[in-house]
């Protein structure tokens, strides 16, 4: 099955949109320009369901999500630089062409070209080029992702392109069996699974956690 952008991963729960959440989203959208906003949180903390809230709150014809997930690096690459066993940690993305695609995205005014931005598809394990079409029209670009705040290497220059970045938070033994979940849905044994985010997941989750205080609000789910 396909997870695409517009919808949450099928271990991800219902939510609504917390209110204090809705309100800063209405005044960060108040002036009708366009607005790049991020999400970021560890593995499994429900940045896509958040996404997915936000944009329907605004409407699809105001509002389009851009996973940064589109930019992990293929598999055939991984391997060739002996990372494939830490897929997902911060060196295993193209980071520098994250940053240009904000950039462009930032650019992009009414009237001009579309941009188009790249998927990553859970059931392939690959990013799939080209697959989202932002409108020059659309006014609010949702990024989520688990190193918009990071400061190492390219990942540095994303924060600045954003007008506001969301720190999604939750607790640690919920989002954990939530991944463990995930990872046996996507063909991963439950032990395999278990390992992956003992081993994987868990480090690169306490690496997120460390950008929480530079985020603009934090947005708690249960």
């Amino acid at each position: 099955m396909s997870t695409s952008p517009s919808q949450p991963s099928p271990s991800q729960p219902s939510l609504s949109l917390p209110a204090d959440s809705l309100a800063r989203l209405r005044a960060l959208t108040a002036d009708g320009q366009r607005k790049l906003l991020g999400l970021v949180g560890a593995p499994g903390a429900g940045k896509s369901t958040l996404a997915a809230l936000l944009r329907d709150a605004l409407g699809a014809e105001r509002a389009q999500v851009v996973p940064m997930d589109g930019f992990h690096l293929a598999n055939v690459e991984l391997q060739r630089l002996g990372r494939a066993d830490r897929k997902g940690a911060p060196d295993t993305f193209d980071s520098a062409g994250y940053v240009a695609l904000l950039r462009r995205l930032r650019a992009q005014r009414p009237g001009g070209d579309i941009v188009y931005a790249p998927e990553f598809r859970r059931e392939i394990e690959e990013p799939v080029a080209g697959a989202i079409a932002v409108l020059p029209e659309t006014q609010l670009v949702i990024t989520e992702g688990n190193y918009l705040l990071h400061d190492g290497g390219p990942w540095a220059g994303a924060a600045a392109l954003l007008d506001e970045v969301w720190y999604v938070d939750i607790d640690d033994a919920l989002r954990e069996a939530r991944l463990v979940r995930r990872h046996e849905q996507f063909g991963r044994s439950a032990e395999a699974a278990r390992a992956w985010v003992a081993q994987t997941d868990a480090p690169n989750a306490r690496l997120i956690a460390a950008t929480r205080a530079r985020a603009h609000h934090v947005v708690v789910l249960s």
